[in-house]
């Protein structure tokens, strides 16, 4: 058997040579393992490629930046029959891998993925922000949603088997790369198992940004399933809405925070079931994910024209009730304006119109390939 090692590398002269030197060649073979070292250069701008080069590694050139486009790059150059991943920066204990793919040697697991958080992480290693707020919900809203019964989601020392990668539809070339993995080794109902590790401090500069890849992570995951983000808090805000609106609104109730909140409500909760649609359209549309059946169905009653026509209908009946509250104003001698209800009706109606028509259009181009939800029925 072979083992591939695959590092992505950028801009990480001084350390690079340091991790390439750190992986247990000797122990591998001792156990019948042959062993490949893959240094993925990012675009690197220093000396990375020929410091990684002379300490023993094979380095390919992928110069589409990106901890997802490095790695793809690399798992497509991995020959071996068990894939590692792990960082260039010396965070991760490459010289511990011989323990860490047990499980696959011995058939337990498909997948492995090392946990930082049940491990040793050393003083420096990791910012609290990270260690005890970032990383607990990010693993914390992965769990929930795909039941992957782990505590590090995005530890980045992983190992995983040639056929396992294989079954594997990764498409990501950022930092959402790590939940993706994560996500679709759950999908696919790969054996995973879960090895404490340690984490060292990281030489050299730092390459995460705290909030944008935790956006990126958490972003991937309701593109995957949009429901609990969208869906579920638009329907009851929706309905809400309508509930304090309609009531007010019909019996003339002179109750103007009433009708603001709930027309506030109204908007939101209309707003959020249409960027449902948004995320369930395009996850499915372009591969990232399967939509769910009322997704499927409501898409295939989608129709521009119907859609349109349903817009038009919301303008209309918004325009024609500030037509008469300008009639009523108008006949009244242009005195203080006494329906603002009917004014704030007339808005809401509006604002729903505009929301369904641009919101059918943008559905239509993205529903461009429709038969990506007619075949994963």
């Amino acid at each position: 058997m072979k083992v591939s090692v695959v590092i992505p590398a950028l801009n990480e002269e001084g350390i690079v040579g340091k991790t390439v030197h750190s992986v247990p060649i000797k122990k591998l073979n001792d156990i019948g393992l042959d062993t490949e070292i893959i240094v993925v250069d990012n675009a690197s701008t220093d000396n990375t490629s020929k410091e990684a080069s002379e300490a023993g590694a094979r380095v390919v050139l992928e110069t589409n930046r990106g901890y997802g486009n490095a790695y793809l790059r690399g798992f497509k150059e991995a020959t071996g029959d068990i894939i590692v991943m792990g960082d260039a920066d010396g965070t991760y204990p490459f010289d511990e891998i011989v323990e860490f793919i047990q499980p696959i040697l011995n058939g337990d697991a498909e997948f492995v993925i090392g946990s930082r958080l049940k491990g040793d992480i050393r003083p420096g290693a990791m910012p609290a922000l990270h260690k005890y707020i970032g990383n607990p919900f990010l693993t914390w809203v992965l769990n929930a949603l795909f039941h992957t019964g782990i505590s590090d989601a995005h530890c980045g020392m992983r190992a995983m088997t040639k056929e396992a990668w294989n079954k594997l539809n990764l498409k990501t070339s950022g930092m959402e790369f790590a939940s993706e993995m994560v996500i679709e080794a759950s999908r696919q109902k790969l054996k995973i198992a879960e090895i404490p590790i340690t984490y060292y401090p990281r030489e050299g500069e730092s390459k995460l940004s705290s909030f944008s890849d935790g956006w990126r992570h958490l972003r991937f995951m309701m593109l995957y399933r949009p429901s609990p983000f969208l869906f579920i808090p638009g329907i009851i805000a929706l309905v809400v809405g309508i509930i304090l609106t309609v009531v007010v609104w019909v019996q003339g109730i002179s109750r103007m925070h009433s009708i603001i909140l709930g027309g506030m409500l109204l908007i939101i909760g209309y707003q959020l079931l249409l960027s449902w649609l948004y995320f369930g359209a395009f996850g499915v549309a372009y591969g990232f994910s399967r939509s769910s059946n009322l997704a499927k169905k409501l898409m295939d009653y989608h129709s521009l024209e119907k859609e349109l026509l349903v817009g038009i209908i919301f303008l209309g009946i918004g325009g024609v009730i500030g037509l008469y509250v300008i009639y009523n104003w108008t006949t009244g001698g242009f005195g203080p304006l006494s329906q603002v209800q009917n004014t704030l009706m007339s808005m809401i109606f509006c604002i729903l119109g505009i929301q369904t028509i641009f919101s059918s259009m943008f559905l239509s181009l993205i529903m461009l390939n429709k038969n990506q939800f007619t075949n994963n029925k």
